[in-house]
């Protein structure tokens, strides 16, 4: 398999926090469980066929993909194919930071997967074709990055009240810092949210719960001795109900059955 991360030089990497190059992944499995992670990305398929989205449960597809995608938010998780035979370049953006890059609010993008013609530019089809056309992985980074900055640059405009809440959030993971974030910036808290809605996608408490989900399974990676009720008191669970509760909701399965369901790569869970 080849696998390649690049960090956009300046000022686009306040934007976006990677591109990820990959491609000739061979799984043993089908199809992959891929669990709210708090990104949005922007994927250049680079091969010629379509890419699915499945159904959770009965994997029956649901949506074809093409060529390039956007996609938005999640709060639940979604089933894509494993990789086999795949070339893709994915733009992975700074969290909450892909909202000027987009023709529309970022909540009406929550959950969903579109064409990225259609938010961002009809450009981005033109930049796939080029980087089809070039050879190098290096250059399909270099390409990308000037295409991107050239297209944007104008656009590129940070919303510090957006950037402090999230560091708030991510940094302390529980509901008290939602309360100490309103009064701190003294907005309302319904214009806190709809700020925080169209920057990002969810409202704060919401994209609160997908942190602390990352962190529960950030922290389940980095345990040898599994103890649930700990875990969930270090990640900011009241208790084990609320932990089981949210758990569930972001992956579609128990604790324990994700436990003994998870792969070598966080986020993405084999499906047989």
């Amino acid at each position: 398999m080849i696998f390649r991360i690049h960090i956009p030089k300046a000022p686009l990497n306040l934007f976006v926090e990677s591109f990820i190059y990959h491609k000739g992944y061979f799984p043993e499995h089908s199809y992959e469980r891929f669990l709210p992670d708090g990104n949005v990305q922007i994927i250049f398929d680079l091969t010629d066929y379509p890419k699915y989205i499945y159904d959770n449960e009965s994997l029956k597809e649901i949506q074809a993909c093409t060529n390039v995608w956007f996609s938005g938010f999640r709060t639940e998780p979604i089933t894509i194919p494993a990789g086999e035979n795949s070339e893709m370049l994915v733009v992975n953006f700074q969290m909450g930071k892909a909202f000027p890059f987009i023709c529309e609010p970022m909540q009406n993008l929550t959950n969903h997967v579109v064409d990225a013609e259609l938010v961002l530019s009809q450009e981005i089809l033109d930049i796939r074709n080029r980087l089809q056309d070039v050879d190098t992985i290096a250059q399909k980074f270099s390409l990308l990055e000037e295409a991107l900055i050239g297209k944007f640059q104008s656009a590129m405009v940070e919303n510090p009240f957006v950037e402090y809440v999230i560091s708030s959030l991510t940094s302390v993971p529980n509901q008290q810092s939602l309360k100490s974030i309103a009064e701190k910036v003294g907005y309302s808290q319904k214009h806190l949210i709809d700020i925080f809605k169209r920057h990002v996608g969810v409202a704060p408490k919401d994209f609160l719960k997908v942190i602390r989900f990352q962190k529960t399974i950030t922290e389940i990676e980095a345990r040898h001795q599994i103890n649930w009720s700990a875990i969930a008191l270090d990640c900011g669970f009241y208790d084990q109900s609320h932990f089981n509760a949210d758990f569930k909701i972001f992956s579609g399965y128990t604790p324990r059955q994700y436990l003994s369901q998870k792969g070598e790569y966080l986020n993405y869970v084999p499906v047989d």
